[in-house]
């Protein structure tokens, strides 16, 4: 955790990532952008042959893994769509929500190399909703989070994580905690000092 350090007491209750499967809806286009170019050039050289044969004019061109300039251009398609993969991994994977018991850490990578990092103490904090909203949220357990503070009338917000619920109920245990702390602490002032006076 080199992204912010705990203060003396604080202790981390949970990390907190987006739900798997947003990571495998975010492959699709991907695999489709990878697997294109092996189901469209047979397509295309199957075209031009029955056309071809069919006595149209259609130029058949060479593009099997023979040719350098195909193994070129397939070799860079793959390079571009290898580097877009590993940015969207490397920011889904470095994204995260730390919960201690005292604030909410947000990291986000927003590029490769840009990151943000915030947090709001657990003090501030007025109203926490979740949002489950459609059929595969519903069914995989995966939805939104908004925690807003007090003050600046913050909204902050996680989303696509899994069992919002449950870290709902952990940020309101952490705050009951702290409340119940704080008041004791209160009192035990109070009482010391009524014991000297």
């Amino acid at each position: 955790m080199e992204e912010f350090e705990l203060e003396l007491g604080e202790v981390v209750k949970q990390s907190v990532r987006q739900h798997w499967f947003l990571l495998v809806l975010k492959l699709i286009p991907y695999i489709v952008l990878t697997l294109a170019p092996i189901v469209i050039l047979p397509l295309y050289v199957l075209f031009a042959t029955s056309a071809s044969a069919a006595g149209a004019q259609v130029p058949v061109l060479d593009i099997s893994l023979g040719n350098s300039l195909v193994r070129f251009l397939l070799g860079t398609w793959w390079l571009f769509i290898w580097m877009a993969t590993f940015t969207m991994l490397t920011k889904f994977f470095l994204t995260q929500w730390i919960i201690t018991s005292t604030r909410i850490v947000d990291i986000t990578q927003e590029s490769l190399f840009s990151r943000r990092v915030s947090s709001f103490l657990l003090a501030r904090v007025q109203d926490i909703t979740t949002d489950i909203s459609g059929v595969f949220p519903t069914l995989i357990g995966y939805g939104t989070l908004n925690v807003e503070t007090a003050g600046r009338e913050e909204k902050f917000s996680m989303e696509g994580i899994a069992h919002p619920e449950d870290v709902r109920d952990l940020i309101m245990r952490e705050i009951a905690d702290l409340q119940n702390h704080d008041g004791l602490g209160t009192k035990i002032a109070k009482t010391v000092g009524s014991v000297l006076i």
